[in-house]
């Protein structure tokens, strides 16, 4: 953990704005997902994102990673490029609000994954907060099955959760790779990487997005490679048991940016769920002491 001249505030304060930067960028990407579709908004966000990243990388000089850190990278990359297309997939079928509660659950199953990879201990405490958060998520898909959304709707809520359990495990992945890249590395590889994994379904799906796209392109890429380097520097510099919780407030976020873009309403079945997901991210954090990760589902 390397110490901040200014103490907590500065790292508390990018990773608010790393939260928020995240959030804008879902919407971002929700909105270029429905305009030319799902494989060209990541295709193309990916590649703006990766040139970005090209030339932060030669202005600041950065070294090239050994090996193993190399294999953290591609690894984590192509675990993140089947995440990102799970979770924007459902961002085009259920509201953003929703999308991210659901994604909360994700610490709570890197918990289950860290004892089966890492060899971690789950206390009882750990197991309760999960059981919590089961919970949580019962509450928000309770309303789906009332007859309030249809089947796509639900669908979307599936691949949400099957994005978390991959997140969980990027999660992991994070905490191998902690204190090894430097913020402007791990965003330039995750982005390189994840191009690397669309480029494959270019002869199928790929085409240039038209004029009125590539403002949204270039936005959802400044806010995606952005929000990654402020996160990656946050941690770098705090404890995660102090900034997890600010990273909970990408569902207010999501809910203000889902109202504004696309005049979603907020349940109060989303709220409550939300509420008690969090809970028992919280009670597990705490379980864990200061040993733990950010929980942002928009790592996308």
């Amino acid at each position: 953990m390397r110490p901040t001249p200014g103490g907590f505030a500065i790292p508390f304060a990018m990773c608010c704005i790393g939260v928020a930067l995240f959030s804008v960028m879902d919407a971002a990407m929700k909105g270029l997902s429905l305009s030319i579709g799902l494989y060209n908004a990541l295709f193309w966000r990916a590649a703006a994102g990766s040139l970005l990243g090209l030339a932060l990388m030669l202005l600041t000089r950065q070294r090239w990673p050994d090996r193993a850190v190399l294999r953290l990278h591609l690894l984590r990359g192509s675990v993140v490029a089947l995440m990102a297309a799970l979770f924007f997939w459902a961002l085009m079928r259920m509201p953003l609000a929703e999308a991210i509660a659901l994604s909360f659950i994700a610490p709570l199953i890197a918990l289950y994954l860290a004892a089966l990879l890492l060899g971690e201990t789950v206390g009882r405490r750990a197991i309760g907060a999960s059981l919590l958060g089961l919970v949580g998520v019962g509450v928000i898909l309770s309303g789906k099955l009332q007859g309030r959304y249809d089947a796509d709707a639900l669908l979307g809520a599936g691949a949400v959760l099957f994005s978390a359990l991959l997140f969980a495990w990027n999660l992991i992945l994070q905490r191998q790779q902690a204190q090894r890249a430097s913020p402007i590395e791990v965003a330039f590889f995750q982005h390189v990487v994840m191009l690397g994994v669309f480029v494959l379904g270019a002869p199928a799906w790929g085409a240039l997005p038209d004029r009125a796209a590539v403002p949204l392109v270039l936005l959802a890429a400044g806010l995606a490679f952005t929000s990654l380097a402020a996160l990656a520097w946050a941690y770098a510099r705090a404890e995660a048991q102090r900034l997890i919780p600010v990273e909970y407030s990408a569902f207010l976020w999501a809910a203000l940016m889902g109202w504004l873009a696309f005049g979603e309403r907020l349940t109060l079945t989303t709220v409550a769920g939300a509420l008690l997901i969090v809970a028992g991210c919280l009670i597990a954090a705490r379980s864990k002491g200061a040993d733990g990760a950010h929980v942002e589902a928009g790592t996308a």
